[in-house]
């Protein structure tokens, strides 16, 4: 069997204070593949620019010009993480074999590639990296993480607990994934729904090496709600019961009413009436803000409008005789 190429997609979002570091773990882990024979000596690193605002970009093409492994792609604008990353995947998929997704800031282990290359060449199409546990994250966000992979299986949307972008996906499975034309993008749901062969490989994670997370509370809030809308209609159906109770819930009020009324017992009261008008004013608003929320995304699907706009590209590689250092940084020894 002939060698796969390898090609590692890592978005970038000014991550210039880590990107050296990264640069020299991923090509390491390369020269490691390609004396193993695991991959092919053309084996390289995708870093896609998302836009970045500091020097992430000129980091980039000095560490191509330097580096034979390192290859990039800028995007023109902001496309946010979920389209930088497919970006990234759709055009190392033209070139390779097998494709590796991970973020530039090192949390997830690097060392754990190799694992899924073996994995790779026992015959599966997809191998997903698992979180061990959350021990290290805070008690905030070790609760919202696990409450959100709770909430996606029990609405019924196919996801794997504690596994985020990190995972090799395999030239046919890519193949599939381009046919899935959706501009509200959630990977995490879309992958398992190829349906290829898969596995799983279990590691611990680590701390940030460098930099501030592009992940704050809001945007984490927005991707968690963009994931449960765009993968599931429960939400709605939701309102739909809530809406059922809340006329037979009527029902049973009008009832008390007229028999009150007969029976000559019928007392004003003020704040049952106050009280209900605003429950049902809030359940109505709730309604329509979840309704729009959906209209709001069929809006966003029907333009059509393209997910990404790349700016430049940086594939390709002249002869390389010497490496050199950048940045604090100790690249691996280019091949000559």
């Amino acid at each position: 069997m002939s060698k796969p190429i390898l090609t590692i997609v890592v978005p970038c979002y000014n991550e210039e204070e880590v990107l050296p570091e990264t640069v020299f773990r991923l090509s390491d882990v390369l020269e490691s593949l390609i004396a193993d024979e695991l991959v092919a000596p053309n084996s390289t690193v995708l870093f896609v620019d998302d836009g970045s605002k500091d020097a992430t970009w000129s980091l980039i093409e000095q560490f191509h010009d330097a580096n034979p492994f390192v290859t990039g792609l800028k995007l023109a604008k902001n496309a946010g993480h979920q389209s930088a990353l497919l970006a990234g995947l759709l055009k190392a998929k033209s070139y390779s074999d097998c494709v590796v997704s991970i973020d530039a800031d090192l949390q997830d282990d690097t060392a754990v590639i190799r694992e899924f290359l073996v994995k790779f060449h026992e015959g599966f199409d997809i191998v997903y990296g698992i979180r061990q546990d959350r021990s290290a994250d805070t008690f905030f966000k070790r609760a919202t993480a696990q409450g959100f992979y709770k909430l996606m299986t029990s609405l019924g949307v196919k996801i794997h607990y504690n596994h985020a972008d990190f995972r090799l996906m395999s030239k046919r499975t890519l193949d599939n994934l381009e046919k899935f034309q959706e501009v509200n993008l959630f990977l995490r749901g879309l992958v398992p729904l190829l349906g290829f062969p898969s596995t799983q490989v279990y590691y611990d994670r680590k701390e940030r090496f460098a930099g501030e997370s592009k992940y704050p509370l809001r945007k984490m809030l927005a991707f968690a709600f963009d994931g449960i809308t765009s993968f599931s209609v429960t939400p709605i159906r939701f309102v739909t019961v809530m809406g059922f109770l809340l006329f037979a819930l009527s029902v049973v009020a009008a009832l008390y009413a007229i028999l009150g009324k007969l029976l000559g017992a019928n007392v004003t009261g003020w704040t049952s009436l106050v009280l209900s008008v605003w429950f049902i004013g809030g359940v109505q608003l709730l309604a329509l803000g979840l309704i729009g929320e959906y209209i709001g995304k069929i809006y966003k699907e029907v333009k059509q409008r393209p997910l990404f706009v790349i700016e430049k590209e940086l594939t390709e590689h002249a002869e390389i005789l010497e490496s050199v250092p950048l940045a604090g940084s100790q690249p691996a020894t280019a091949r000559r």
